[in-house]
């Protein structure tokens, strides 16, 4: 038996076995074929939202109400163009897209106006109603303002402007701004005092030129003849002027020798003559 320990023989080495691997093509439409389907499918999205822009703004721009009834309440102060023209309406106009809330606060901005109804009727009509303030008097405040029966001070004096309205005093723009609420009380006096003067005896009311405001004291009318003092006080202003009216021609019949009249008292009027 062979003693391989001992041999001298060597074992050569033996070169491993190469295998040739056969390698296919790479098959490019493999993969070019889900990129143009997203491809596709990004493309079929766009002209769909192309289409769909196209009909909006087609929509957009159509007029399905078109507006062919205007009606325009009655009004002293505004003609019906006036209103049209605040209001930058027309006919022609899409009724559905009118912006009738912006259209009542531009309307409202113009001092004679007091309130604003406006209406759509589908297909075609549009109805502006408003109530325009009235003045009762004109009030100096600085500048002159025109009140209404509210006790609303609305609007600056121009040129043109009537005049023939009872004169109020005694009341400042700096009253209205530092003491609003108290002021606007005392407005709201004044103008319960120029009802009650007017219902109660309208020959009182066309002979007072001006009613003088006092914090402290309250009223006091000055007739148009004379400037003569009626002192009238804060309140009570119908038992007040209803007994004035009852003796008022018999004094103003005496006026040339009277220096002022008090009805500031419960149950009589106090004469005062020269």
């Amino acid at each position: 038996m062979r003693d391989f320990a001992t041999s001298t023989y060597q074992r050569k080495k033996v070169t491993a076995n190469r295998v040739k691997v056969q390698r296919n093509p790479l098959d490019l439409n493999k993969f070019l074929r889900p990129l143009g389907k997203i491809t596709l499918a990004l493309t079929a999205v766009a002209m769909a939202g192309l289409i769909l822009f196209v009909v909006y703004r087609m929509l957009n721009s159509a007029t399905f109400f078109r507006l062919k009834t205007i009606e325009v309440s009655s009004s002293k102060r505004l003609t019906r163009e006036e209103i049209l023209a605040i209001c930058g309406v027309e006919p022609g106009r899409d009724l559905a897209r009118l912006k009738l809330k912006r259209m009542g606060e531009q309307l409202a901005q113009n001092p004679w106006v007091e309130t604003v109804h406006i209406r759509r009727y589908f297909p075609d009509g549009l109805s502006i109603a408003i109530t325009e303030r009235e003045p009762v008097a004109v009030i100096n405040m600085g500048f002159i303002y025109y009140l209404d029966k509210k006790g609303n001070v609305f609007k600056v004096l121009n040129q043109g402007d009537r005049l023939d309205y009872p004169v109020i005093t005694g009341f400042s723009e700096e009253d209205l701004n530092k003491d609003p609420a108290a002021t606007k009380e005392a407005l709201k006096a004044t103008c319960e005092l120029l009802t009650i003067l007017r219902e109660k005896g309208a020959f009182i009311l066309a002979d007072v030129s001006e009613i003088h405001y006092d914090k402290g004291y309250g009223f006091t009318m000055f007739t148009a003849s004379g400037a003569l003092p009626v002192k009238i006080g804060p309140g009570d202003f119908v038992a007040k002027v209803e007994r004035f009216a009852r003796i008022y021609r018999e004094l103003m019949a005496q006026r040339p020798t009277l220096q002022y009249i008090d009805l500031d008292y419960i149950d009589k009027i106090i004469v005062k003559k020269s």
